[in-house]
């Protein structure tokens, strides 16, 4: 019996030292917001998308490298993909050493058979963005018309890799 007790009062003491609670009502009517500091729009305290602008390549330029290496990746990463008759897991293979780990998820379940293209016709194109030395799209031609391929890059001396690969359209 005892030992109840002794509970009983401990949660009694550990009440009464707790703090008491606000119990004034709100005031009635309404409220506004007032900010206590100037808000930045951004890291560089410039506009934000959208009608903001694009922020630099920091450090990233485009140079007659980086073009070549662009162009050479997106023949070869467009050769491996236009191959229809090949076995489904060699075609993987080969086109993954190309691919960003995103578009190497989004492609493993395509099925080569289902490709139109079969090969390259001609050299690649690029539409550079000087502005921005992370990515560049290039236009492919192949016998099933003109791919789209979407390059990346996460550095001036890191590889290309393809992100996309965009048909042509009907």
């Amino acid at each position: 019996m005892k030992k109840p007790l002794a509970l009983i009062a401990v949660a009694l003491l550990c009440a009464a030292c707790a703090p008491a609670g606000n119990t004034t009502p709100a005031p009635a009517g309404p409220t506004t917001a007032t900010a206590s500091a100037p808000v930045s729009l951004s890291a560089s305290s410039g506009p934000q998308a959208p009608g903001g602008t694009v922020p630099g390549t920091i450090g990233i330029t485009w140079d007659q490298a980086s073009k070549d290496a662009a162009v050479e990746v997106a023949e070869k990463a467009m050769a491996d993909f236009a191959r229809p008759g090949v076995e489904e897991k060699q075609w993987a293979n080969d086109l993954a050493r190309w691919l960003t780990a995103q578009a190497t998820a989004d492609y493993s379940a395509v099925d080569a058979a289902n490709i139109p293209a079969s090969r390259v016709t001609g050299p690649a194109t690029l539409n550079v963005d000087e502005a921005n030395g992370y990515g560049v799209m290039a236009t492919v031609p192949t016998d099933a018309g003109t791919y789209t391929v979407q390059l990346l890059r996460t550095g001036q001396d890191a590889p290309w890799k393809v992100n996309r690969f965009t048909p042509p359209s009907s």
